[in-house]
């Protein structure tokens, strides 16, 4: 299953930058600090985060609400910036990256999975997964309809290419997400509670899914409330207070 990613999945990492960075891990961050400022005062969201993840590993972020979770996973993404500290993907420095420079390297590195899927409504199954190849200029226009339709047979929704996001299912819809986020074979995926709207038997065959993934070659992760789920990756880091508590390998 999913072998499609196998051949491209080495360039795509391949493309991780050229900073003058000798990397010993796919993931470097250092004393990561992000400081949020708000009318009502400032808000320190990540205090002086450590963190290295290697190429393949399956990781798990948990904590409560508020711990920095999805602020840790927009440091790696790039989505938003840290106030302080390093954060070296492969040998590219993305924590000074310019927005255009940014959109760029993320579009071609990292796919990024949301709970609420955040698919386009308007278009069809098939053109949501194209357009991020769109975006990036990445094959051909005969290539991208093709892949796209691989990606969607690999995610067993290739018979709904053509259906818009409201035409199937919460469940379906992810599997699609996940698709898109595949879309430009980036060696990254970051997803944040991809499960958390899906009942217990189609989140299990999502997280199957990303399993696929993880012995195919990509490096995950995942935000997760659900205890069970963080227990079967390789990695779990739990947060609280903006810092790194404990770290469990699995």
């Amino acid at each position: 299953m999913l072998n499609i990613f196998r051949k491209q999945n080495n360039q795509a990492a391949g493309a991780v930058g050229q900073n003058g960075h000798t990397p010993t891990h796919l993931i470097d961050i250092h004393d990561v600090i992000k400081t949020y400022h708000t009318p009502a005062g400032d808000f320190p969201a990540l205090l002086g985060i450590d963190l290295k993840i290697d190429r393949g590993e399956f990781v798990s972020v948990v904590g409560k609400s508020g711990s920095g979770k999805s602020t840790l996973i927009n440091m790696i993404t790039g989505i938003d910036k840290p106030t302080s500290g390093s954060i070296y993907v492969g040998d590219q420095a993305i924590h000074n990256l310019g927005e255009g420079p940014m959109a760029e390297w993320r579009g071609r590195n990292v796919g990024v999975i949301f709970q609420f899927f955040q698919l386009l409504p308007m278009l069809s199954c098939v053109e949501n997964i194209m357009l991020p190849m769109d975006f990036r200029n990445m094959y051909t226009q005969k290539e991208r309809k093709e892949r796209a339709l691989d990606l969607l047979n690999q995610v067993e929704m290739v018979e709904h290419a053509y259906k818009l996001p409201s035409e199937v299912s919460g469940g379906q819809q992810q599997r699609v997400a996940i698709a898109r986020a595949l879309a430009n074979d980036p060696p990254i995926l970051t997803a944040d509670e991809p499960t958390g709207n899906l009942d217990s038997k189609t989140a299990d065959s999502i997280f199957n899914l990303f399993e696929g993934l993880i012995a195919d070659g990509k490096t995950i992760l995942m935000v997760t409330h659900d205890k069970e789920l963080a227990s079967r990756v390789n990695r779990t880091i739990t947060l609280a207070d903006g810092k790194i508590v404990e770290e469990i390998k699995h």
